[in-house]
């Protein structure tokens, strides 16, 4: 085999891996989504790295290392009833100098029921994942939210900044209003309309 043939085989394989690992990494996203909604503890412990995190920019979740994300959740399935978490768009990035390192953006939605009370909530995670133990895991999620709120309060919540619901206390939601390109297209052309 030439020097060229051989170039192009392992340029071949290096692409395929990469596509094995974003097939991976979107069963271990779909993966989350189950786990949350089974409300399946050991099911999501296998999710992430002993490592892990988890954030939340408006700090109503935030838990480091992966016993401490299981405890995490623990606690919210106790408020919680059914529910059902979807994803939509997933954008992988694989490492181009580290193929066991990657990173990614999921949009979300989800149905759930706190306390007995139906809600609603669009959310956005920003994702690192890393190859442990022989699969994909998450080495850190943040949770950003768009809104999270009762279902009897929802249209009259989405102007509000002012729209995530954690029980009885409304706190500002993560996204858009923290993004720059939002910031920016505000200011540069609805400032002047108020």
């Amino acid at each position: 085999m030439d020097a060229q043939n051989k170039l192009m085989r392992e340029n071949i394989l290096s692409r395929l891996e990469r596509l094995e690992a974003v097939e991976d990494i979107r069963s271990l996203v779909s993966g989350y989504a189950e786990s949350c909604d089974q409300q399946d503890l050991g099911a999501l412990e296998k999710l992430f790295t002993l490592e892990a995190e988890f954030d939340s920019p408006n700090g109503s979740l935030k838990s480091k290392g992966r016993q401490t994300i299981i405890d995490m959740y623990q606690e919210v399935f106790m408020s919680r009833g059914p529910s059902f978490h979807w994803t939509h768009d997933v954008t992988i990035k694989v490492d181009e100098s580290n193929a066991d390192l990657a990173s990614g953006t999921v949009y979300s939605h989800a149905e759930t029921t706190r306390d007995g009370v139906a809600s609603l909530a669009a959310m956005r995670y920003d994702d690192l994942y890393s190859k442990e133990e022989g699969s994909w895991k998450f080495s850190k999620r943040t949770i950003n939210f768009f809104y999270y709120v009762k279902t009897k309060d929802y249209l009259e919540s989405l102007s509000d900044p002012m729209r995530v619901s954690m029980g009885d206390e409304k706190i500002a939601a993560d996204i858009p209003e923290s993004i720059p390109a939002w910031m920016e297209f505000q200011k540069k052309y609805k400032s002047d309309k108020k």
